[in-house]
């Protein structure tokens, strides 16, 4: 029987999606309801960061990541510091999204929140109601176990390969597929 989808889910897409916006999509559900479904691409970092992107931001080394091809006028944070950011709705172990935004820019102004703490996202992925579940009986997405590292350590370039090796057996095969196929 298989494991339902919840929030905290990582999402693979499968390695043949032709889909731009997912391929190759390592996607983490930070909302999973029977309204539907929003997650962060966590493997798509674009060359802005943070502080050159939001006015009244304070200096802070840290990238964006297109989070998706929804929302694209919207910025997004995950972060390892529910305990002192208020408003914060947990995701999964050690993974918090969103809360007090003010609170966020006063913590990293004291130096008490660094970039390996926080990735922001501009945009999301977005799911109607059941639209996800169906591309899931579809054979779309992979789903994985979720690990606090794959946010704020991992290489992006690397993520997807890295958690399909970690559920191991056939993944780690497709893990060492290469991203374009080529037939001569």
């Amino acid at each position: 029987m298989k494991k339902p989808i919840k929030t905290g889910t990582m999402l693979l897409a499968e390695p043949f999606m032709l889909d731009p916006n997912f391929k190759r999509a390592a996607i983490l559900l930070v909302d999973h309801g029977e309204d539907g479904s929003i997650g962060f691409i966590l493997n798509r970092e674009s060359e802005v960061r943070i502080d050159h992107l939001v006015d009244d931001f304070p200096e802070f080394e840290a990238p964006v990541y297109i989070g998706g091809p929804v929302g694209r006028d919207t910025v997004h944070y995950l972060h390892r510091r529910g305990d002192l950011i208020e408003g914060s709705d947990p995701v999964a172990r050690g993974i918090w999204w969103g809360g007090d935004y003010e609170r966020l820019k006063f913590l990293i102004r004291q130096g008490l929140m660094t970039p390996s703490d926080v990735r922001f996202f501009v945009g999301y992925s977005g799911w109607s109601e059941n639209q996800l579940e169906q591309e899931m009986v579809n054979g779309s997405w992979v789903p994985a176990a979720m690990d606090p590292n794959y946010v704020f350590r991992s290489p992006p370039d690397t993520l997807w390969s890295q958690v399909m090796h970690h559920k191991g057996n056939a993944f780690s095969v497709i893990a060492d597929m290469k991203d374009e196929a080529k037939f001569n």
